[in-house]
């Protein structure tokens, strides 16, 4: 059985994105130019969103994604070919554009189930002077960016649910069922603003992480903020920050399963010496997390994040990341990411030496690993004083 999202729900959701999700929360301006690419599925949201920027007066600039190309990529490109990267042409893009649009929709997640890990990690890191240029014009404040999902037929397969209730997710999480949604975002991020500001004056020097086959501590380090709430996921309910990945020590079981590069690791247990991940292990694909802790940087933390259940309508497995990793249920979610840490977490100046001697982290990966089962998270402050600062699902702030 077909499903498609009405006229109705498509107009609202783009105008979240071009109204709200862009600018900090202003949208786009006249004369600014919007690069809107998207999966070649969400073409109908593509249309409606492309149709609103030139509304507001705005400049958009297209690219369409097919998924069919890529395994062609790994089946017969060579390291060469794998590692190509037109300077010049993604330089000058980066230049030109003010804000960057993109619309998910996996047709199929599992299309790259028979490519070679290696030949992926390949290929993604020659993405990475790409993602360094726009972190550097984001951090210059020139430049804002936001993605959300598009419910496919595939990505509902794989999530075990309708397409319709998968839809269903994305409306809730949305709130593209309200009159108006825009209003809805402002009045939880305003909530979320709240709970940062109260995490941010307390003197926290350590996390301590208890749950099902969970015992783990985190250094927070000098020179952070907790961020969240600024539209650049659409949904985002999460509160995080990239702590010092020098003071993580522990284990930690991950009862969630992770998409990634597509494939499905399932049971993630992850133990860490010194800051390190000393064991990796899971109950299928292994080999595949074996391969992505093992790029640089990537056996380190970069972000550890939290979710209260109170603003997360999400309440089913989606099997992508954007929406597993905001995910509300009865007990909310953890989740912390090996690889890269946030620029925008650093209240320092992210051109100085400073960055790596704090313990932020870089490395061409970023994956987010979900945990749902109950948690107590605590906070060791400056001076030996404790609080919960997370439990049954909610902040204790």
């Amino acid at each position: 059985m077909t499903f498609k999202p009405t006229p109705d729900i498509l107009e609202k959701y783009a105008q979240v994105l071009v109204d709200f999700a862009l600018g900090g929360g202003e949208g786009v301006k006249p004369g600014e130019v919007v690069y809107l690419q998207f999966d070649a599925p969400a073409l109908p949201l593509a249309l409606v969103t492309y149709a609103h920027i030139l509304q507001k007066g705005g400049h958009p600039m297209v690219k369409m994604h097919d998924e069919c190309f890529e395994p062609l990529l790994f089946k017969h490109g060579n390291d060469e070919q794998l590692e190509f990267f037109p300077k010049r042409y993604f330089k000058s893009l980066i230049q030109t554009i003010d804000h960057r649009i993109y619309l998910i929709a996996d047709n199929n997640p599992f299309i790259l189930k028979k490519a070679d890990p290696k030949k992926i990690m390949l290929a993604n890191k020659s993405n990475q002077l790409f993602k360094k240029w726009l972190f550097e014009k984001e951090d210059r404040g020139k430049l804002t960016w936001t993605v959300c999902l598009y419910g496919t037929a595939g990505m509902a397969r794989e999530a075990g649910i309708s397409l319709e209730d998968f839809w269903t997710q994305i409306i809730k999480a949305c709130f593209l069922d309200y009159k108006d949604p825009i209003a809805r975002w402002r009045r939880v991020f305003d909530k979320l603003k709240v709970y940062r500001a109260r995490l941010n004056k307390m003197p926290i020097e350590k996390l301590h992480l208890l749950s099902s086959e969970t015992d783990l501590w985190i250094t927070l380090g000098e020179q952070r903020q907790w961020i969240g709430g600024g539209g650049r996921n659409i949904p985002s309910f999460e509160i995080f920050t990239s702590p010092d990945w020098r003071g993580t020590e522990g284990y930690v079981y991950f009862d969630y399963p992770l998409y990634r590069y597509g494939n499905l690791i399932k049971d993630i247990r992850l133990q860490f010496k010194h800051g390190k991940v000393l064991r990796a292990t899971a109950s299928k694909n292994e080999k595949l997390l074996r391969e992505l802790v093992a790029q640089p940087g990537a056996d380190r933390i970069g972000e550890y994040s939290l979710t209260d259940i109170d603003f997360s309508h999400i309440d089913a497995f989606m099997a992508n990341t954007l929406y597993d990793e905001n995910y509300g249920g009865k007990h909310g979610n953890t989740h912390l990411a090996l690889g890269s840490s946030f620029h925008e977490v650093y209240t320092g100046n992210v051109d100085t030496a400073n960055w790596k001697a704090l313990g932020f982290n870089d490395s061409p990966e970023h994956t987010d690993i979900i945990a749902t089962n109950d948690r107590m998270v605590t906070a060791h402050l400056q001076g030996g004083a404790k609080k919960v600062i997370y439990a049954k699902g909610h902040f204790q702030l």
